[in-house]
């Protein structure tokens, strides 16, 4: 009889350090255990992964249906090697790259990224966290202990703002509702966005009350892994200042997201 493999295992894989890329500002969810693995709920899915130097190991996927999201939620056939490679022509990609190598673009649920990038708006990770967090505990399905689902959007049609109050997400609580709103009346449908050209699935991203254009390039390339969307916050306008006056360089184009992400990581964790 063959044998199940119970873990998953990576060796020697290139360009993934999972404490960069799961705190680099992208998801909420993960927290880092007493053991130094981390834990998080992956669409209905728990994820517990742990790194030992240049192995990486997911532990209880047996499963092929959890091995297939881990593969897409890590985005593991993309080359990042090669990509980087490429653009570590540009000299300030290059030192960005030298010293954080191993960010990935995470592909999460496309609702849930939106959802979470509408919550993040004037916020910082800590509150981001725990409101998504109480979000989930509340309209989400329990999984095991304290593991729950992130709520779909189906799941709250015809949900309020002030049913929403609990969650303690201020003025955001509106800007939710209306997605929900939205997503299950089919005015905006993120199937349709998934196929559009970018300007299109940009436009129409907006539609939703309190999306602006930071939270529709948030959603594009960490919910669609749309890797041309460049999100711009004040450390991103710092770089283009600083760096890029006349515009990102050629080299960039296409993959303009794994760019901002590596060099919005370095320039927020300069020392000044």
């Amino acid at each position: 009889m063959e044998k199940i493999q119970k873990n998953m295992v990576l060796k020697d894989f290139p360009c993934l350090n999972l404490e960069r890329t799961l705190f680099c500002g992208q998801a909420f969810r993960w927290i880092r255990k007493d053991d130094g693995s981390f834990h998080a709920v992956v669409k209905d899915k728990i994820i517990d992964v742990k790194q030992n130097g240049s192995e990486i190991v997911f532990e209880n996927t047996s499963d092929e249906e959890t091995k297939k999201l881990i593969e897409s939620y890590f985005d593991l056939k993309r080359d990042y090697k090669k990509i980087c490679n490429v653009l570590s022509a540009d000299k300030s990609f290059k030192t960005a790259f030298d010293e954080y190598e191993g960010i990935r673009i995470l592909k999460q649920d496309s609702w849930e990224a939106l959802c979470s990038f509408i919550i993040s708006q004037n916020n910082n990770i800590p509150r981001i966290s725990g409101i998504i967090d109480r979000f989930c505990k509340a309209f989400g399905e329990k999984l095991n202990g304290e593991d729950y689902t992130f709520p779909t959007y189906e799941s709250l049609k015809g949900i309020t703002a002030e049913e929403l109050a609990p969650l303690r997400a201020g003025f955001r609580a509106k800007y939710i509702a209306d997605a929900v709103e939205k997503l299950n009346s089919g005015e905006v449908s993120l199937s349709e966005i998934e196929k559009m050209p970018i300007e299109e699935a940009r436009t129409e991203l907006c539609k939703i009350k309190g999306v602006g254009a930071k939270v529709a390039e948030c959603t594009l390339l960490y919910g669609f892994g749309r890797m041309e969307a460049f999100p711009v916050d004040v450390w991103v306008k710092r770089i283009m200042a600083e760096m890029y006056p006349e515009g990102l360089p050629e080299i960039f184009k296409g993959n303009e997201g794994i760019a901002q992400q590596y060099l919005f990581h370095w320039r927020r964790n300069l020392k000044e």
